[in-house]
C-alpha cells in the first residue's frame, strides 16, 4: 500500500543505469533498493528521505538519452518524465500532489474525530482540494471496515465540484450515513499512563516493532480469536528424521528440521478441508486456490517476520526443506525482498523452538488461520498392541489452531487440526528421500 523513503543512493544531476539501484525504501517489515527502470539522468526527486509514500505516485523524475532537449524550431522542448523507480505511470494528479511542497499547499489536515483510518494518497487529495477533515469525515467509504479509497475521495470531488455552492458546505454529522458497526474502523486504544521509577529504562520502538504492534492490535479489532488444541504423537517423524537426517545433509548440503515436515502436512489438511484456506472481505469469502504457506520467522533483534511459501503444495519434501531453509537463513540477514512476504493464505508459526509446549497465536490479516507448534517432548503413553495395551515412551507435540470465528466455526477448526495431527501420526517410516 505504502513505502517509507529511508535514503536516496543517488542525488539530482546524477547519471543512472537501468537497473541500477536508486534509493533504499522500506515496506512493512524489508528493507530494499529500487533500481531504475530506465537509464538517464536524475533529473529531479519528488520525495525525500522519511517521507511515506503510497504505491502509484511519483518519487523522481528521470531524463532520459533518449529524450531531445530541444526542439525542431531550435526551441527548448518540455522534459518528459520516465516512469519512476517505484511504481507505474501515475495520474496527472497524483503526480502534481508529489511535487508540489506541503509547505505551500494547503493547512495539513485535523485529526478525524471518529478514529477513522484515511491513507495518505486520501488525505493528500483531500489537501489538494481543500476539503477540510468535518467534511472529509461525510465521504462514505467503500473500501474495507467503510475506508475511503481513492475512487471515493475522486468521485466525492468530482460530485463536489459540479454541485451549486451550498452543496460544498460540509455536511451535518447528524446527516452523514453511519457506517454499519461491524464495518466501522477500530477505535485506537486509549494512552495508558505509566509511572516510571528513578532505575526504569526507556526504548524506544524500532519501526519494525511499532509495524507489528500495529499489526497485532488490528488483527485483534479485526478476527474475534478461537483456539483448539490437540495433542499429535510424532514418535515415527522424530525416529524417521534421525535415521536419514545425515544422508539428506550430505546428498543436498541442507538440514532437514522439523518444520517442513509440518509443513507438508498443513498442505495435506488444506486439500481436506481447502474453507480453511480463504480470506474475508466484507462480507465475502475469497477461496484462494493456491495454497501459500506463511512460517513465523524469529529474528535476532527479537522481532518477528514471516516470509511466504507461493505455491507451496507444488514442492515434494525435498523442495520445502530447501524453500524453508532459504527463507529462514535469509530473513535473519534482512535479504527477502517484498513479495516474500505477501500473498499467504495459512500461516505456521514454531513456539516450541523457544521451549513452549503450546501457545495462542494472532492470526496474519487477511488470513483466517494459523497453526502454532509445540515442543516436542518424551511422554509415557498408552500403546495400542495385537497383545493388548502397554506403557511406553513416545514422543508427543502440541498443536495449537488459531482461527477466525467470523468464519470458520469451532467444527472446521478443530477437525483442521485433528487432520494435521493424524497426518502426523500415520507418517510413514519407510519413506524414501
Amino acid at each position: 500500500m505504502e513505502a517509507t523513503i529511508l535514503s536516496w543512493l543517488k542525488k539530482e544531476g546524477d547519471v543512472i543505469e537501468a537497473d541500477e539501484s536508486v534509493l533504499e525504501v522500506a515496506t512493512d517489515k524489508v528493507d530494499t533498493e529500487v533500481p531504475a527502470t530506465h537509464g538517464g539522468v536524475l533529473s529531479k526527486i519528488l520525495a525525500q528521505e522519511g517521507e511515506v509514500v503510497p504505491v502509484g505516485q511519483a518519487i523522481a523524475i528521470i531524463t532520459t538519452d533518449a529524450e531531445d532537449t530541444t526542439g525542431s524550431n531550435g526551441a527548448p522542448a518540455a522534459p518528459e518524465a520516465a516512469s519512476p523507480p517505484l511504481a507505474p505511470e501515475p495520474e496527472p494528479v497524483l503526480a502534481e500532489a508529489a511535487a508540489a511542497p506541503v509547505t505551500d499547499g494547503p493547512a495539513k489536515l485535523a485529526q478525524p474525530v471518529s478514529g477513522r483510518f484515511y491513507s495518505p494518497l486520501v488525505l493528500n487529495i483531500a489537501r489538494q482540494e481543500n476539503i477540510s477533515m468535518a467534511e472529509l469525515e461525510t465521504v462514505p467509504g467503500t473500501g474495507k471496515e467503510g475506508r475511503v479509497t481513492k475512487k471515493d475521495i475522486l468521485a466525492y470531488v468530482k460530485q463536489r465540484s459540479g454541485a451549486p455552492a451550498t452543496v460544498q458546505q460540509p455536511v451535518s454529522p447528524v446527516a452523514a450515513p453511519a457506517p454499519e458497526p461491524a464495518a466501522a474502523a477500530p477505535r485506537p486504544a486509549p494512552k495508558v499512563s505509566v509511572s516510571l521509577g528513578a532505575n526504569d529504562e526507556i526504548i524506544e520502538m524500532d519501526r519494525m516493532r511499532k509495524m507489528i504492534a500495529q499489526r497485532m492490535v488490528e488483527s485483534k479489532h479485526t478476527s474475534p480469536h478461537v483456539t483448539s488444541f490437540v495433542e499429535a504423537d510424532v514418535t515415527k517423524i522424530v525416529n524417521w528424521r534421525n535415521k536419514v537426517k545425515n544422508e539428506f545433509q550430505a546428498r543436498e548440503n541442507e538440514k532437514l528440521t522439523f518444520t517442513p515436515i509440518f509443513i507438508e502436512a498443513v498442505i495435506q489438511a488444506i486439500k481436506d478441508l481447502p474453507m480453511i484456506n480463504i480470506s474475508v472481505d466484507g462480507d465475502k469469502i475469497i477461496k484462494h486456490r493456491d495454497i501459500n504457506i506463511g512460517m513465523a520467522v524469529a529474528l535476532p533483534t527479537g522481532n518477528l517476520i514471516v516470509p511466504v511459501i507461493h505455491q507451496a503444495d507444488q514442492y515434494n519434501l525435498t523442495g520445502l526443506a530447501k524453500k524453508v531453509n532459504d527463507l529462514a537463513n535469509r530473513a535473519r540477514i534482512n535479504k527477502l525482498v517484498p513479495d516474500e512476504l505477501a500473498g499467504g493464505t495459512f500461516s505456521v508459526t514454531n513456539v516450541g523452538s523457544f521451549g513452549n509446549v503450546m501457545g495462542t497465536p494472532i492470526i496474519m490479516q487477511p488470513q483466517v488461520a494459523i497453526l502454532a507448534l509445540g515442543a516436542i517432548q518424551k511422554k509415557p503413553a498408552v500403546i495400542e498392541t495385537p497383545e493388548g495395551d502397554a506403557i511406553g515412551i513416545r514422543h508427543k507435540m502440541f498443536l495449537s489452531h488459531s482461527y477466525d470465528h467470523r468464519v470458520v466455526d469451532g467444527a472446521l477448526g478443530g477437525m483442521f487440526v485433528r487432520k494435521v495431527a493424524d497426518y502426523l501420526e500415520a507418517f510413514d517410516v519407510n519413506r524414501a528421500l
